[in-house]
């Protein structure tokens, strides 16, 4: 379950760490419509909402989809500008086509909606099945997609204004500050990727992000996401977009036709990268997934046994036991001490413990 772009003979200079006010702006926006996923933002949220006037409180609702579950491809940029303006310039020049289809994409709530080679600005049945699709997500994203489709310059203008109005609101005070703890980050990964490679750059990313080189010479960024796609960065090259408030996400733009993006959260100081892997997540859920390792936990989490011990305990064969717990270590859920000719195995309570963080944080990712 990966994200894989390949970027076989891409220059190194083409993975590019860039500096993104626009995406930083929908990453604080993301925090602002997601309190549940962002508790560390919550008081900082709560005084947002206190300030913000009601008429672009009102704006935000009606077009907060755009960046509330996912992130619509436009509002992150493959080509960085040095200011919000220029970055929403940019935007203006896409196609009412990507635009609207980009849109759609978060308005109809899932990453998997497509329209084949039809499109719902021209073609009838395209459009009755967008609407169809945001209108079982809620009236505001029914409403939302009409507009959108019967006047799509009209719905640009209004979603650029409300941004620039969250600017004025509390973006442009924030920004220098966390702009110069973004710079420092990037330039710190452009630095490692000039010393040491691509490999390096990616790792200090996050270690849900690897780069692989295999022999026949082709070369993928892996992003370990509870997905499975894959796209191209070798003529356009990557993005990488670091933030402040993206955290715990890592977002991608990866649709036919955008060029790869990615932003990611900045380490906070002290704090390790606790990534743990899909696989690693479901060898754990396939472990507690038997009613016999269940009972085997149950009594190893009390004290540490031996394999004869368990299967005198549960009435099972001592092979039967030693399976069951071949598949429990290999998922880290046990620990073993030799006492002399004894192996005795216990539970390991922090892995257990973790399992509900893990899991939240791999599917949030």
């Amino acid at each position: 379950m990966t994200l894989r772009i390949d970027i076989t003979g891409m220059p190194p200079e083409r993975l590019r760490f860039a500096v993104s006010p626009l995406a930083e702006l929908t990453a604080m926006l993301h925090a602002l419509a997601g309190t549940a996923h962002h508790p560390r933002f919550a008081a900082w949220a709560a005084g947002v909402r206190g300030t913000l006037r009601p008429e672009l409180a009102e704006r935000l609702q009606e077009a907060e989809f755009l960046w509330r579950s996912s992130r619509a491809d436009f509002l992150l940029p493959a080509r960085p500008k040095a200011s919000l303006k220029e970055e929403l310039d940019d935007v203006d020049a896409i196609g009412d086509e990507a635009y609207v289809l980009s849109a759609l994409v978060t308005t109809c709530g899932s990453n998997r909606v497509h329209f084949g080679d039809a499109s719902p600005l021209t073609d009838a049945t395209a459009r009755e099945r967008a609407l169809d699709l945001a209108q079982a997500r809620g009236a505001v994203q029914e409403a939302f997609a009409e507009r959108l489709l019967s006047d799509p310059g009209a719905v640009r203008r209004r979603v650029r204004e409300t941004l620039e109005q969250c600017a004025e609101a509390f973006f442009d005070a924030a920004w220098p500050d966390v702009a110069a703890r973004l710079a420092a980050d990037a330039q710190v990964k452009t630095d490692l990727r000039e010393r040491d490679g691509i490999g390096a750059a990616l790792a200090a990313v996050s270690a849900a992000v690897t780069f692989t080189s295999r022999k026949d010479g082709d070369q993928s960024i892996v992003v370990d996401k509870l997905q499975d796609n894959a796209t191209s960065g070798q003529t356009a090259g990557v993005t990488l977009i670091p933030s402040a408030f993206g955290s715990p996400h890592l977002v991608a733009v990866h649709a036919p036709g955008w060029r790869p993006v990615m932003q990611y959260p900045i380490a906070e100081p002290g704090a390790p990268d606790h990534a743990v892997s899909m696989d690693a997540i479901e060898r754990r859920l396939q472990a507690l997934s038997h009613p016999v390792r269940l009972r085997l936990l149950r009594t190893l989490a009390r004290s540490p046994h031996t394999t004869g011990e368990l299967a005198d305990a549960w009435q099972l064969t001592a092979p039967e036991v030693s399976r069951h717990l071949a598949v429990m270590r290999k998922a880290g859920l046990l620990v073993t001490e030799r006492r002399g000719r004894y192996v005795y195995y216990s539970l390991d309570t922090s892995a257990l413990t973790a399992l509900g963080t893990d899991l939240l944080s791999a599917v949030l990712r």
